[in-house]
This record gives C-alpha cells, structure tokens and sequence, in this order.
C-alpha cells in the first residue's frame, strides 16, 4: 500500500516537472524573434558582359526567354565541353521548344577568353549559343551572383599555363530572371530536357 502511495507522488511530481517545462519552453518561443522568410533562392542578378560579337549585354537582354547558364572556361579540357555538349543535347530534346531557352557560357578566364575565342568555342556547341566575356571585376560579379566558386590554379610557376578550379553547375532561370533550379554535373541531357518540359 505504501508503495502504491509514492508511486503515485512520484508519478505527479514528474507531470508537474514536465508541465514547467513545457511552459517554459512555450514561454521562450513566444519571446523569441521570428524570422520571416520568403522562400527565394539568393542564385542569380545582374551582370554586364560582353558576347562573341562584340556586344555589351545584360541579364535584362535575355528577360522572357529562359536561361540555361554554364560557368567554365575554354581551356577546359573535359568537364566544360562535355556540360556544354550536354546542354546542346537537352535543347535539341526540346524540338521547337528550344527557341524559348538561351543557353550562355560565362567565361571565369576573361585573360585568356577574349571575344574572339568565346565565339569560336562557342559555335561548336550549336548556333544559339551565347558566349560571355568581360574584366576581371565583371566576371567576378557574375559569379558572385550565381554563387560560383573558381579559382585559378598553376601546378608549374615556370610556365604561363594554368588551370582554373570551379564549380560546375548548370543554371535555369526563368524568363524573370529568378532562379529555377540548376543541374549538377553528370546530369543526363534527358532529365533536363523533362525539367525543362514542365515550365516551357
């Protein structure tokens, strides 16, 4: 019997402890700021680069098309050409619908990457391509925009050959320029076309 009865003051000494808490624990959520957010992805803004013809353009002369946007560099020798082949097979998945994407390659090696050598590179990918040049300081924007991580790489200082280290991300934007998704490297030139299917 008597250990019945302490059972029993046990048991409502824990609820008592667990309902303080619980109190607590409401009290200082209540008190807590609340943070507000919108749901939007921070990938993306403006620029101002120069294309393979000599043309300065910006984000806004690309609004109501989609943007396909690749970051790399010419001198790549196998993750940019083959994301960029892929982006070539996905546009031409989407039949007629492709004259709704533009697909951009935005130079992160402007030293090397002049007008002239974006529009060569660039051909070989398909005639809608659209390659990006500019200073050091307007590519450095551009990828700060987008979130792209590069930097520039010289195993062997006697010489003046390099590499750049970058993140290989492809980008789809909407016809507003926000962002809609992005596609990692290795993605099959199938699923992005399906992706693409579903905003177009």
């Amino acid at each position: 019997m008597r250990g019945r009865f302490l059972t029993v003051i046990l048991a409502g000494f824990l609820i008592g402890a667990l309902g303080g808490a619980s109190a607590l624990f409401l009290t200082k959520r209540a008190e807590a700021p609340q943070v507000e957010t919108s749901g939007k992805a921070l990938i993306g803004g403006p620029f101002a680069l120069t294309d393979q013809t000599g043309k300065m353009v910006t984000d806004q002369d690309f609004r109501g098309r989609y943007m396909l946007i690749f970051f790399g560099f010419t001198h790549c020798p196998d993750i940019c050409p083959a994301e960029l082949q892929v982006m070539s097979a996905t546009l031409d998945g989407l039949g007629p619908k492709a004259a709704e994407v533009v697909p951009i390659f935005i130079t992160l090696d402007p030293e090397r990457d002049t007008q002239a050598i974006m529009g060569d590179y660039v051909k070989n990918f398909g005639p809608s391509f659209v390659g990006l040049t500019g200073s050091l300081e307007a590519i450095a924007e551009a990828a700060k925009a987008y979130r792209v991580t590069y930097s520039k790489f010289q195993e062997d200082k006697t010489t003046s050959d390099y590499s750049i280290d970058h993140s290989a991300l492809v980008y789809l934007m909407g016809p507003d320029g926000n962002y809609i998704t992005h596609f990692a490297y290795g993605t099959p030139a199938a699923k992005m076309t399906a992706t693409l299917r579903r905003y177009l």
